[in-house]
């Protein structure tokens, strides 16, 4: 009989449920830290939208009234009106704010 140099079921087995056993205890962290992240940017998107909006004061010597002034004049860029969350940026007296 020749010796077949190959995994056998069992062994197969054992790396998939040390794979499961993994992917179980790293799904859940995961998942927890993107909601921090998404978080983190939208703070971020609006401290660049709060930015934007003292440029344009410089620059047009007023302030916008609305988060499309600064998309149509090219101070952000379309589907910056949004954050990752998915909640709208709108401006309130002069500041961003993520509603």
């Amino acid at each position: 009989m020749k010796k077949r140099n190959a995994f056998t079921i069992l062994e197969m087995m054992i790396v998939m449920l040390v794979i499961a056993v993994v992917l179980m205890i790293t799904l859940p962290n995961i998942q927890q830290k993107e909601k921090i992240i998404r978080d983190k940017g939208c703070s971020a998107l609006l401290e660049i939208v709060n930015s934007q909006i003292m440029l344009y004061e410089i620059d047009e010597g007023q302030t916008p009234t609305d988060i499309y002034e600064l998309i149509h004049k090219g101070y952000l860029k379309e589907g910056q009106n949004e954050c990752p969350d998915h909640r709208e940026v709108i401006i309130v007296d002069g500041q961003a704010q993520a509603n």
